[in-house]
């Protein structure tokens, strides 16, 4: 096991930018038309490489529009940014805490320890330090990455029905506990889902905790700048809600980008790795499911 940190400041990277792989994986919703490839071209770390989302993914899936990629395509996808089985990889995002956690997790589910999150992205990488602009220099690696799947950190439906079950013949308090990151007013089905015909509301005995309760702005002077919390306040933020921390979770929110925020930031807080699993195809495959039992209301269950 790696004894890397999972969280680092702009200045560690800085100092440290020639010993890791930095990867940009700014990621937007569609409708907030962002060409992230196009600002990446205009600005990003030097020596950073673009890891697309939407790309690098499980194409065979198309409903489901973020699922983790087979082993084999994301190997090649690591070869072709130069980075090998043994790099600490650097990931962020423009968002600040956001996709950035999504790939940290896609590299922990595939076999790969040694990844780390750049706390506030490149608004805080900017404050401080100049970026570059142009296609990334050609990357090489000497021996062929190889990936190996974390089944422990994955969730299908499967196991989420199944698991809904235990919930449900429990009252709560058997089984994993389901934490939502979603806005709540799209976890209660006040407010419609970005997928046309997607049903809002949630899963049974879900519980409510928006992944932008995990992050706040570095300081008053610098507002460009969305952080992760610190350890003791995410662990209230978690618990306020009513989620117990010694029990397992497992994360879900629209398409599996910001279940992967609350995933790291359980990490953040000290949570153990082998009792949070996240929800790969997360509400658009449980809401496209006609089967799926979907609860509207204005609480947790």
């Amino acid at each position: 096991m790696s004894t890397v940190d999972k969280l680092v400041s702009a200045s560690w990277v800085h100092d440290n930018l020639n010993k890791v792989k930095v990867l940009d994986s700014s990621w937007y919703l569609p409708f907030m038309k962002r060409n992230t490839k196009e600002e990446f071209l205009n600005a990003h770390i030097p020596g950073a490489q673009f890891f697309d989302i939407d790309a690098i993914k499980d194409l065979s899936k198309p409903d489901l529009p973020h699922m983790l990629p087979p082993r084999t395509s994301f190997g090649l996808s690591m070869d072709r940014f130069g980075i090998s089985n043994d790099d600490h990889v650097v990931v962020y995002d423009t968002a600040g805490v956001g996709p950035a956690c999504r790939v940290f997790w896609t590299f922990r589910a595939m076999g790969h320890d040694k990844v780390s999150v750049l706390n506030g992205g490149l608004p805080a990488w900017a404050l401080k330090y100049e970026t570059e602009s142009g296609e990334p220099h050609e990357a090489r690696v000497e021996k062929k990455y190889e990936a190996h799947n974390v089944d422990s950190l994955v969730c299908d439906y499967k196991d989420v029905v199944k698991n809904i079950g235990e919930l449900k013949a429990s009252s709560g308090a058997h089984g994993k506990q389901i934490v939502d990151a979603r806005p709540n007013d799209r976890f209660t089905g006040k407010a419609p889902e970005f997928r046309p015909g997607l049903s809002s509301g949630h899963m049974p005995h879900a519980i409510s905790v928006p992944f932008t309760e995990v992050t706040e702005f570095a300081d008053s002077e610098h507002p460009q700048v969305l952080t992760l919390k610190s350890p003791k306040d995410i662990r209230n933020v978690f618990t306020a809600a009513g989620v117990d921390l010694d029990r397992p979770i497992i994360t879900t929110c629209g398409s599996g980008i910001t279940a992967s925020v609350l995933y790291f930031a359980l990490l953040h807080a000290g949570v153990n790795e082998q009792n949070i699993t996240l929800y790969d195809g997360s509400w658009t495959e449980y809401a496209l499911n006609p089967y799926s039992e979907i609860v509207k209301d204005s609480r947790n269950d």
